[in-house]
């Protein structure tokens, strides 16, 4: 049975995928079986054949080294850059939970350490039709906990707080946030690291900076997220 994990986010390119390939290169480099996942993605390119390249996925196998294939990476692919439940009413193929779940789990019975990442924030809608998936709808499935990626700028107490308190308040579990775009000796950027862990109660376990080819967090503390 594999350790999971679930990167979600408090929005769009606060850098989720960015700091996913970090945190299963660390995990490969310290020998562990490491797999990803996302149950839908959005805003991707074709290759010529017209079948389209599954972006994210793309940017973690090359960030972190994994063999594992692109095609069981994600289930659902789009190509428009919106949210995947209005991409799916542009082009089709709406997200059904079956496959997600079972994609996952086929995943997890390869792997020992699988890392999920969400689509945009928290919020964001899968589908939304005569059925309604929410990301949440796919954490609570599998029991997943989370990590927490922000931008470490202007603006991310107010989304850290909220982020954290409507999960909270929908109870899936958060083990603590990573800092994006951090720079060292920023005034700001510190300030919001002390204000956002005194505000949720929540640790920042880790600060990114612009470039970070690997990720400063010990490796037990790493793998403890895992469960």
């Amino acid at each position: 049975m594999s350790k999971n994990l679930f990167i979600t986010g408090t929005g769009t390119d606060v850098g989720k995928t960015y700091v996913t390939g970090l945190i299963v290169k660390k995990l490969r480099e310290n020998k562990k079986n490491a797999a990803y996942y996302k149950a839908a993605m959005s805003g991707n390119d074709r290759r010529a054949d017209g079948s389209l390249i599954p972006g994210d996925a793309l940017q973690v196998k090359n960030a972190s080294g994994i063999e594992q294939s692109l095609e069981e990476m994600c289930p659902y692919v789009y190509e428009t850059a919106v949210s995947p439940h209005l991409a799916s009413k542009l082009e089709g193929n709406p997200v059904e939970m079956e496959r997600v779940l079972k994609g996952f789990d086929d995943v997890c019975g390869r792997y020992d350490y699988v890392t999920a990442e969400g689509s945009g924030g928290i919020l964001c809608p899968l589908r939304f039709d005569k059925q309604k998936i929410q990301l949440e709808d796919f954490i609570k499935a599998r029991y997943l906990s989370c990590l927490m990626i922000a931008d470490a700028g202007l603006g991310t107490i107010n989304a850290v707080v909220l982020t954290a308190e409507y999960m909270k308040a929908h109870h899936i579990p958060v083990k603590g946030i990573i800092f994006n775009h951090y720079e060292q000796g920023n005034t700001l950027h510190e300030d919001n690291l002390f204000m956002c862990e005194y505000m949720t109660g929540l640790k920042v376990l880790a600060c990114v900076k612009d470039g970070d080819t690997d990720l400063d967090i010990p490796s037990e503390v790493l793998e403890s997220l895992y469960g």
